[in-house]
């Protein structure tokens, strides 16, 4: 296990220079001049080349590759060009609203899709099952900005009971906390509960007639004790694959959720970076989601030798 942890963290490296290669050949390949953006379109040719040069920018875009390459190993991110903070700190400024926010969307479709998928399954060749399939498919069909436009509106406009914009920090009250972060929420964890709860619901139809649920019914095994201590435990390994997509899309997902109701997190702050063509800290947004993702799948890749004893990583 250990031999292949390290293997795997190794394996990073070369997966995170090709993700900052493309990130940087995006980022810079895009029309738009921050020197313009910070001093104006009225600015004289020779303010803005000055600027350009205090920035870096007039650099060949290899030599400013480099550097940022450079600086990435002694975790310099670099400074933004907007506040002159350095990259990483504005960045660990705006982790606590994002966090807060997948934690509780993921909390909220395991809540509402695991106990869904058991009881279709345990009411399995009833009408439950094409009414469980329509619904899960339109769950995941649904565009999230749309969504979010009808809880706004039903939910914040026409019965204003959960606001519609800002964030609370936990520190100032766990209740204020969840009641500004439950619409958000929600709106991510719609779309994620229709995938985790079919494929849950698949996995443990798999595993509903094999022999040794068969014998565990001959022995006189309840079919609800037989659900949970047989099927369940063998379909966690699919399942637990689709909650590490999850949370990878939930990451991606708070870049729209997050400017749509406000939230200062890592989504609104690549919005606004974006706008503001502040080089340094889109980056070092981008490189930081892509070490979440990959991060993310590398702790389920070794939860699997827990939630199954026959894996092994020798």
């Amino acid at each position: 296990m250990l031999q292949y942890t390290i293997r795997r963290f190794i394996s990073i490296i070369p997966v995170m220079f090709i993700v900052s290669v493309i990130v940087f050949l995006i980022v810079h390949l895009t029309p738009g001049n921050p020197a313009y953006l910070i001093l104006g379109e009225d600015s004289s040719p020779e303010a803005v080349a000055q600027l350009e040069e205090q920035m870096g920018l007039n650099k060949p875009m290899a030599l400013q590759f480099v550097d940022w390459i450079k600086n990435i190993f002694v975790g310099d991110l670099g400074e933004s060009i907007y506040s002159s903070e350095p990259v990483t700190d504005v960045i660990m400024d705006r982790i606590g609203p994002t966090f807060s926010l997948m934690i509780t969307s993921l909390t909220i479709a395991l809540f509402i899709a695991i106990p869904i998928a058991i009881f279709v399954v345990w009411r399995r060749n009833t009408f439950l099952d094409p009414l469980f399939t329509s619904f899960s498919l339109v769950g995941t069909s649904i565009p999230e900005f749309w969504f979010a436009l009808l809880l706004v509106l039903g939910l914040g406009v026409a019965v204003p009971i959960f606001p519609v914009a800002g964030y609370v920090p936990i520190a100032e009250g766990f209740i204020d906390w969840i009641y500004h972060l439950i619409l958000p929420a929600f709106v991510l964890a719609a779309v994620e509960i229709g995938l985790i709860a079919r494929m849950l619901r698949d996995g443990m139809l798999e595993s509903v007639n094999q022999d040794y649920t068969k014998t565990a019914r001959a022995k006189g095994v309840r079919e609800s004790i037989v659900l949970m201590k047989h099927v369940f435990s063998n379909a966690l390994i699919p399942t637990t694959t689709v909650i590490g997509v999850t949370v990878a899309g939930l990451l991606g997902g708070t870049v729209i959720i997050e400017t749509m109701f406000t939230i200062p997190g890592i989504g609104q702050l690549l919005i606004d970076s974006i706008y503001r063509r502040d080089y340094p800290v889109i980056q070092g947004v981008v490189l930081f989601i892509a070490v979440v993702y990959v991060i993310v799948n590398l702790l389920i890749d070794l939860l699997y030798a827990f939630l199954d004893p026959r894996i092994r990583y020798d």
